[in-house]
């Protein structure tokens, strides 16, 4: 690979044209995610007096509309959705309580994230826990155990969606600026009053007859496609002073190519190097933005198929540079228990 894929000033420059967001893209996508949620959201409630499997039939394209409603509110949190900051700001507010989502909380959570994905040093914030071999095997039997069931993908993607989104983002973070804390209780004052008047105007059981599993297909869904745009055999990793942010890009978040029809419930959010590169582009311009550069194309890129691997990845190897399973990870072990 060219020393100029890693350039960040030549990038800035290729991609520049795809960031202006269109009025008519921004607004019809609008329209065409929240709309036809809702839409199903109310069909799914009428079906109840046919029959339950009815509703479920519903609640999958509705989850799927909100994972695409979500890709909104993603936008707006960039910056990226529309031109004016205010309308990305609103916009942002409104479509993030769709998915429960604070956007002062989640834009600062984010942002951290793209600032420093691959950085050994700056985990914690906005991504998915992961450790070396290394930090591993030096680590208490406690913190192994926690960090095993952190992993398990029943916690992971089953148990893990619902608690992020229904309680962990119900609380401010330490560090939180005050202005952040204001929008995290505004928001759980709005969802409350939401889910009070649904709850007692249509009865709490049929509320939660039909949200929950719209919620829980989408949140599940939208947790799969941060794990995997991440979390693959030839990932990036390093230390701060050898980190750099377009290796982090373009190594270390993957092309998750798609069905067509996947594609677009998800937002184009598969062209996720693109999207690392430069976050201003919208997520409609993300596919020709792609498509602008053979060295975009040159990258991790991961299918419905094979991503189902990175199931059985769990710790990253500093020395080989890729993610391991846990047959390496007993080796390791046993061979650090040899050497004492």
């Amino acid at each position: 690979m060219s020393e100029s894929k890693y350039d960040l000033r030549e990038w800035k420059k290729k991609l520049a044209s795809f960031e202006r967001p269109r009025m008519s893209a921004s607004v019809g996508q609008l329209i065409n995610s929240v709309g036809p949620f809702l839409l199903l959201w109310i069909l799914a409630y009428l079906s109840l007096e046919v029959s339950y499997w009815l509703t479920i039939l519903c609640a999958i394209p509705a989850a799927g509309f909100l994972v695409r409603t979500f890709i909104i509110f993603h936008d707006c949190t960039h910056y990226s959705f529309f031109k004016n900051r205010k309308a990305n700001e609103i916009v942002g507010m409104f479509t993030g309580l769709f998915t429960f989502c604070s956007y002062e909380q989640w834009k600062n959570s984010h942002a951290t994230h793209h600032a420093s994905n691959g950085n050994l040093e700056k985990r914690g914030v906005g991504d998915v826990w992961t450790m070396t071999l290394q930090e591993y095997g030096d680590a208490s039997k406690w913190k192994r155990f926690r960090y095993r069931v952190y992993r398990n993908p029943i916690v992971l993607f089953l148990i893990g969606p619902l608690y992020i989104f229904l309680l962990d983002y119900r609380f401010n973070t330490k560090n939180a600026s005050k202005k952040e804390k204001r929008h995290v209780w505004m928001t759980n004052v709005i969802l409350g009053s939401i889910v009070l008047l649904l709850g007692t105007t249509l009865g709490w059981k049929a509320f939660i007859l039909v949200e929950l599993p719209i919620f829980y297909i989408a949140t599940f869904s939208g947790v799969w496609l941060f794990y995997v745009q991440h979390q693959f055999e030839d990932g990036y990793f390093e230390n701060n002073d050898n980190w750099n942010y377009v290796e982090a890009a373009l190594k270390g978040s993957s092309f998750y190519k798609l069905p067509k029809v996947l594609q677009w419930f998800s937002g184009n959010i598969g062209f996720h190097h693109v999207h690392h590169l430069n976050s201003r582009v919208p997520n409609y311009h993300l596919e020709k933005a792609h498509k602008s550069d053979p060295r975009l194309q040159d990258v991790p890129t991961l299918t419905l198929w094979t991503s189902l691997k990175s199931l059985s990845f769990k710790l990253w190897d500093e020395q080989s540079k890729k993610f391991i399973v846990n047959r390496d990870i007993h080796i390791y072990l046993r061979k650090k228990q040899l050497e004492l």
